[in-house]
């Protein structure tokens, strides 16, 4: 029988409590009378330990699983007895590094936290520094601003966004297609990324360039990146990659094999405004950077369970660029990646 890791005897830098703390008592909300699951890998247990103190100081029953102690990753499969394990939490956390082909794994997860109605955490890539940086927002500050965006960006039908690297894109929304907060304040209606701090939904149709010099989405994040000097140029009609040019020819080919994996993964699936005050510039980090004010859209996966899209597709890739203004049906939103609020 594999030996266990104990998260609670690992030892953890002090610089990484504040934003355990923030994650359990804030961001989840975990009460004592709660079980609680932590899922991390064997490069992140630092900050799984520090997450197991946390919840040994609230005082809640929790489970903490180290994906290496059951298989080899990466894997497609989450292990049976953490998915056991979820099925009786009403918390959870998964604190671990992006791996190519793992995104089935993560989607049995979150299959049983959709159904369950978990409160999940969902921290792909976490770092040392996200926990020093992102995790410690003012959370409730965060949502405030979320709330700000989200009321106006209900009623928009168009939004334009443009960069100084030549981004120029035009989206068009419907009512049926619902916009959801993740502010970082986690309900059971909706797992959220932490640390949290964006808006999106599935647009009706994009059009136009989109300049990636910031960072692309899943295992490509930690291999190639903040793209700033190469950035990745993508070219959309209806919706639908049409031209992709990069001075980087292998990170050009791994996304271009990204977006072909099935007959929507070259589709836009999602169109999101980050919101979160504490991140101020790209680190190479999807988890932290796509929360940067700012737009960034995924190809793929609509998120069709709780948007209301009516497609799906197998993979999911996050693009994100600098310094967006921002219109939302012809009114200024955003300049050079700042909100226009008056506070």
């Amino acid at each position: 029988m594999a030996v266990l890791t104990d998260l609670l005897a690992i030892p953890f830098d002090p610089e990484l409590a504040p934003g355990a703390r923030n994650a359990i008592a804030t961001c989840l909300a975990v009460k004592p009378h709660e079980r609680v699951v932590v899922i991390t890998g064997r490069s992140c247990l630092e900050i799984g330990a520090a997450f197991a103190a946390q919840l040994r100081a609230v005082g809640a029953s929790h489970e903490c699983f180290v994906l290496d102690d059951f298989v080899t990753r990466p894997t497609r499969s989450m292990p049976a007895p953490i998915l056991e394990a979820l099925e009786q939490a009403q918390v959870s956390i998964f604190a671990a590094l992006a791996l190519p082909g793992e995104l089935d794994m993560r989607r049995q997860m979150t299959g049983v936290v959709n159904r369950r109605r978990i409160r999940h955490a969902h921290m792909v890539g976490i770092t040392p520094r996200i926990m020093r940086e992102g995790m410690r927002a003012d959370f409730p500050a965060v949502d405030a601003l979320s709330l700000w965006v989200m009321e106006r960006a209900v009623d928009a039908r168009e939004i334009v966004c443009t960069t100084p690297a030549g981004t120029d894109l035009r989206a068009t929304f419907v009512p049926s297609l619902r916009w959801i907060k993740t502010s970082g304040l986690i309900s059971p209606e909706k797992w959220g990324n932490l640390p949290g701090g964006e808006i999106f939904t599935s647009p009706e149709r994009v059009d136009g360039t989109f300049v990636v010099d910031g960072v692309l989405g899943d295992w490509l994040a930690p291999k190639y990146g903040d793209l700033r000097k190469t950035p990745l140029t993508i070219r959309i009609e209806e919706s639908r990659i049409v031209d992709l040019q990069c001075r980087n020819s292998a990170a050009l080919e791994d996304f271009r094999r990204y977006v072909a994996a099935d007959a929507n993964s070259d589709r836009v699936g999602e169109y999101a405004l980050g919101t979160n005050l504490a991140v101020t510039d790209v680190i190479g980090n999807m988890l932290q950077d796509e929360k940067i004010p700012g737009v960034h859209i995924a190809f793929g996966h609509p998120y069709a369970e709780h948007t209301g899209a009516n497609w799906s597709s197998s993979s999911h890739i996050d693009v994100v660029g600098r310094d967006f203004d921002v219109w939302f049906d012809g009114t200024p939103i955003m300049r050079r990646g700042r909100y226009l609020r008056e506070d």
